[in-house]
């Protein structure tokens, strides 16, 4: 048993969860509209002053340390009960403040000292995600919320905050060239703009290509995929894909945030092209952000 740092004042969590599977889990329903306020609603069969947890997930080897509470509220007409579950309860997790970047767990505390149990995966009404949102309505930072299913059925929410994101729209990959268009957000661009693709590793090798309008709120551009393999090695890597708004200023990574996939890399694949005895495959990180990756054969 654990103790949890809470950090909007409130006292420890103990920690007693279990794996999924070992004991009977309550199961959430959750709804996002596309401001980022989320709605989780469940059923408990015996709760007093319940409470949701969200716990952001810690890098590997690290304890936890963040998290956030939420009162639950009846969700309906005193008395009502749901036969399977018993009551039903609901908490709504407005747009601010930011949840911080990351993955966050999803517990229930029946009581409010109580031991967290995990929240099986109900139904995840993300249709208002779709649409996307308006660079020039949309509030900055950029805070985004996409609820998930984990590998073992437990509910978890993916979050995205930036002061500047370029987000990605068409990509077309050809056999010689790959063309993106992106949306800015938080940025417009200027004198010396341009897409970037930058060398993972301690070299750190860019390669530049021209920026282009693409609509009002749109660029567009077009990288060679000769430039990928013009290194002084030669040889594999991987180039990760940017857009700089302007001469002196902090490149932004491009990426594909602003709809209902938590996840990308394993949804939207795009076709490997040959450069000579390499190959160049642009993807989407465990991050959701563009990447090029060139490998031998």
């Amino acid at each position: 048993m654990t103790e949890t740092k809470v950090t909007d004042g409130t006292a420890p969590v103990r920690d007693t969860s279990t794996a999924p599977g070992t004991v009977e889990l309550p199961r959430a329903d959750c709804t996002v509209d596309r401001h980022g306020r989320m709605e989780v609603r469940l059923g408990l069969r015996s709760a007093e002053a319940p409470r949701l947890l969200l716990r952001l997930r810690p890098p590997k080897g690290k304890p936890e340390s963040v998290t956030r509470l939420f009162d639950l509220e009846p969700a309906g007409p005193p008395g009502e009960e749901d036969d399977a579950t018993g009551g039903r309860w609901r908490a709504v997790l407005d747009p601010a403040p930011p949840l911080a970047e990351g993955r966050w767990d999803l517990f229930v505390l029946p009581e409010p000292d109580g031991e967290r149990t995990p929240l099986l995966a109900g139904v995840r009404d993300l249709r208002a995600l779709v649409a996307g949102r308006d660079p020039g309505t949309t509030p900055l930072p950029l805070a985004v919320r996409v609820p998930f299913a984990t590998p073992d059925g437990t509910l978890a929410v993916r979050t995205w905050l930036r002061t500047a994101h370029a987000e990605a729209d068409r990509i077309e990959v050809g056999a010689d060239s790959t063309t993106v268009r992106a949306r800015l957000f938080g940025a417009e661009p200027g004198a010396g703009a341009a897409a970037l693709l930058r060398l993972r590793g301690q070299a750190g090798e860019v390669r530049e290509s021209e920026l282009h309008a693409d609509g009002p709120d749109g660029v567009r551009f077009t990288f060679a995929h000769a430039q990928l393999t013009d290194t002084p090695e030669g040889g594999p890597g991987v180039w990760d894909v940017l857009v700089r708004p302007r001469t002196g200023a902090r490149p932004i990574r491009v990426g594909r945030l602003l709809d209902d996939v938590a996840d990308r890399k394993k949804v939207f694949v795009y076709p490997a092209v040959t450069l000579g005895g390499m190959k160049a495959l642009t993807y989407y990180t465990l991050d959701n952000e563009l990447s090029v990756e060139v490998t031998a054969g």
